[in-house]
């Protein structure tokens, strides 16, 4: 199978049965995805596909090899931080860790979508979306800390987006 995955080509042969995320991370050696629950309950293997969020464990990885794949790598690197990644350190919107990845892509996902305006569950205006703390954490509700940084993750994509925060 052939990938564009944070723009580069990427091939591997796996099971035709395989996730996207167990072919990012087992075939292709991209483990910033993380395997939270392998349910998509928690959103930790969140991943940017065409420039929408998905859970990469909820897919199968054949149905993606003409798109273009984003993963926490391609987001940014230690030199070159991504905005969102900048602001999760400035505002410790981490604690293990461990679904730090999922959170940000989803982040770019969701400001994305706010920036097409679509509106979500809490939008009081269905034409103008306004991001505040209560949106913010109604478009990230896919996303679970169990560490619970939620107020320190909603204050750094707040800050990201411009938006008012919680």
């Amino acid at each position: 199978m052939h990938f564009t995955i944070n723009g580069a080509a990427h091939t591997a042969e796996p099971d035709i049965r395989a996730s996207l995320l167990d072919v990012l991370r087992e075939h292709l050696g991209l483990t910033g995805t993380k395997k939270g629950c392998d349910h998509g309950q928690c959103g930790a293997c969140t991943v940017l596909v065409n420039g929408r969020r998905i859970n990469a464990c909820l897919t199968l990885a054949v149905m993606h090899q003409d798109d273009d794949i984003l993963t926490i790598e391609g987001l940014g690197g230690a030199e070159n931080l991504h905005p969102l990644q900048a602001a999760f350190i400035k505002h410790d919107g981490y604690q293990c860790g461990y679904c730090t990845p999922g959170q940000i892509c989803s982040a770019v996902g969701m400001l994305d979508e706010v920036a097409k305006g679509w509106p979500s569950h809490v939008s009081a205006d269905l034409e103008t979306v306004t991001l505040d703390g209560r949106e913010i954490s109604e478009r990230m509700s896919g996303n679970l800390c169990r560490c619970s940084a939620y107020p320190n993750i909603v204050d750094a994509i707040a800050e990201v987006a411009g938006a008012e925060r919680a």
